[in-house]
């Protein structure tokens, strides 16, 4: 050291550092095995294989690189920080000329993020050697403040077996190797361009060979955009499932120089396809590579795109200027993102977002001429359509199109939106024509009748889905063989849904005056009514629909009654209703009280005993219904509407049709 060196201030670099540039920047086994096998792309290997031992707790790198000596090892390997491309002046290979992808010298410390202990064997020339490296003896001298160097224990020669290159041993590791060899095999894939066969360089895990198409994605492509070479690659991969591909412009604009990009961005035809529950990790993404290496997890992330486009968007940029010797290096510690704010990410950015706000238009009509082209694969959609004139086809295709760019995964329920899309566009288009009623003279009739045929049409058309919608409630209760069940069901549902009492009542009008009244009325009687009358029942309400009063009440499943019994109680029912409805002005409009039973009545043991209860009640403008026969009734009555098909419009057949064949797809699935 010269004598005019101040030595007042000093510089101290702990072991501690370790924590900071890798120990704790790696949270994932595959993010750790990639700066492995880029430490062997760099020592010019041919060939790197991965083993791993789940039952063990082991994982084994074994390269055929140009391997490390003593010295190297010491010089290079555990010396954190080592640049490589300054001192050995360049960022090419030796052997095989390869552009170099380490950079920082830190990436060999990730191992420790998943592993407490690390071995290194490594051969060069006739020197063959190793040592072993143990977190835990890091950390006591981390923890005891001890500084200074810290000393790997040397193997035994005779354990180190290999021949040549450098072989990396994980043991005791920090987490569970659980993932499946195909999960990890896809996430290497995804994480290299340089194993596509075309650079003498080979990644193999557990004995088999990781292949560009282990990435899981090209048969998946609907659409892809392609930049330089790298995307003509992936539109090869892509084979029967591209239905569109298009050239782009791959330069990009850095401070009055030019660069160029590589790769592509593509779409899939379901968004659910980018889901890799295998990989336990989605696809939706547009990665970054750098000198043939994963450099950021996704740039789509970074855009605050809101179209429904970008759930179905992938990519892979290629973007080597992000890397150069000459250049400040502005990927992160972990290599894992690129530091956002310098000009040359800035730039590419712009660039992708760019070509992002391109694909979207182009996406968004290629999927409304998609959406056409599925729709009208399915017979009944097509002879609708075709039936319409020009104006409507066109407004029917985009229609088609919108719907088709919704992330709806199941055929099914893409069907069943189209179904719907007609409903709302018949809706439409007969509102459009109301305006004509005002045209209508005694030489144009005809307006009228179509005016009327399409409301017709539609009606059905909507009044089928409701059936539809009502039998599967029906068909549930009539599942329900406990008369308990049957009870609670019809008492939560009943005095909601009239319908099941009679088909034309749609809904209950609610008028909340007359049914205080009407129900404080009705409670009232509950005074005059003995304490085993009142056991007898479950609920009693008050409704009005289809222009009449109605007072429901529901009678326990388990209770039997004689006719006399509900004579009684219906008299005092109505007496009470009717004063209410006389001091209200309504004295003339209907009443009628329904009972809702489980057991036959006592009296119907008799001769004609059924035909003589109904006569009874039907003098107090009441009826009996038993819980049995109530939903046998209902279902019957809605069976009967769905089965008229010959009574359909032509929309309702196009419905009608459609729900029959997924009702077969369905049975021929179970």
């Amino acid at each position: 050291m010269s004598d005019d060196v101040d030595t007042t201030y000093r510089m101290t670099l702990s072991l501690s550092v370790l924590n900071h540039l890798g120990i704790g920047l790696y949270s994932n086994v595959p993010a750790v095995l990639s700066e492995a096998v880029a430490n062997a792309w760099d020592a010019d290997a041919q060939r790197v294989s991965i083993d791993i031992d789940p039952n063990q707790g082991k994982i084994s790198i074994e390269d055929d690189g140009h391997g490390m000596s003593v010295a190297d090892a010491n010089d290079r390997y555990l010396t954190v920080g080592y640049e490589r491309r300054k001192a050995l002046g360049g960022s090419k290979t030796m052997k095989f000329k390869r552009r170099v992808m380490g950079r920082k010298g830190i990436g060999k410390l990730s191992l420790f993020s998943i592993a407490k202990t690390v071995e290194v064997h490594s051969v060069k020339e006739a020197e063959r050697h190793g040592f072993r490296m143990n977190l835990g003896d890091i950390d006591q001298k981390i923890k005891a403040g001890q500084e200074g160097d810290y000393y790997p224990d040397a193997i035994d020669i005779g354990e180190v077996e290999l021949t040549r290159g450098t072989k990396i041993i994980l043991t005791d590791m920090k987490r569970g190797l659980n993932r499946s060899s195909q999960a990890l095999r896809r996430r290497l894939a995804r994480r290299f361009s340089v194993i596509d066969g075309s650079n003498d360089f080979e990644v193999v895990l557990d004995g088999c060979p990781i292949r560009i198409e282990d990435r899981g994605y090209y048969d998946k492509l609907q659409y892809i955009w392609t930049f330089g070479d790298n995307g003509l690659g992936t539109k090869e991969m892509a084979g029967r499932s591209l239905q569109h591909h298009a050239y782009r412009k791959n330069e990009v604009k850095v401070d009055g120089s030019t660069f160029r990009i590589d790769g592509w961005i593509g779409t899939v035809e379901r968004s659910g396809q980018l889901k890799d529950a295998d990989a336990n990790e989605s696809m939706n993404k547009i990665v970054l590579m750098v000198r043939g290496k994963l450099a950021q997890e996704d740039i789509l992330e970074e855009f605050a795109e809101g179209g429904l486009y970008t759930k179905y968007v992938i990519g892979e940029i290629h973007a080597d200027f992000l890397d150069m010797d000459d250049k400040v290096d502005i990927a992160t510690t972990s290599r894992q993102r690129i530091i956002e704010d310098d000009p040359r990410y800035q730039a590419l950015r712009s660039k992708v977002q760019d070509e992002l706000k391109f694909i979207q238009g182009e996406w968004t009509s290629l999927r409304n001429k998609g959406g056409r082209k599925v729709a009208l694969e399915n017979p009944q959609i097509r002879e609708w359509y075709a039936q319409l004139n020009p104006d409507h086809k066109r407004d029917a295709a985009s229609l088609f199109g919108r719907i088709n760019r919704l992330p709806i995964e199941d055929d099914a329920d893409k069907r069943q939106l189209f179904i719907s899309g007609i409903l709302a566009f018949e809706s439409l288009r007969f509102r459009n024509l109301l305006h004509r009623l005002d045209k209508v003279s005694v030489e144009n009739l005809g307006v009228l009748e179509e005016v009327f045929v399409q409301l017709d049409d539609l009606e059905a058309s909507a009044y089928y889905q409701i059936t539809r919608d009502r039998l599967e409630v029906i068909r549930k209760l009539m599942n329900l063989v406990d008369d308990d069940a049957k009870e609670r069901a019809l008492q939560e549902h009943l005095f909601k849904h009239l319908w099941l009492l009679d088909p034309s009542w749609e809904r209950a009008t609610r008028t909340e005056h007359m049914e205080t009244r009407i129900r404080k009325a009705l409670r009232g009687l509950d005074k005059s009514l003995t304490k085993d009358e009142s056991l007898y029942r479950i609920d009693i309400q008050y409704t009005t629909t289809g222009n009449k009063h109605v007072i429901i009440e529901l009678k326990r499943a388990s209770r039997i009654f004689t006719i006399g019994k509900l004579v009684d109680q219906i008299s005092r029912y109505r007496t009470e209703a009717s004063k209410v409805l006389e001091s209200l002005g309504k004295a003339n409009e209907p009443l009628e009280i329904i009972c809702v039973v489980g057991r036959p009545l006592q009296d119907w043991d008799s001769p004609n005993g059924r035909i003589v209860t109904r006569d009874t009640l039907a003098g107090l403008q009441a009826r009996l219904v038993m819980y049995d026969e109530l939903i046998e009734n209902a279902l019957e009555a809605y069976q009967d509407y769905v089965d008229r098909a010959d009574e359909a419009g032509r929309v309702y057949r196009l419905i009608r049709e459609i729900e029959t064949e997924d009702a077969q797809a369905i049975g021929a699935e179970e």
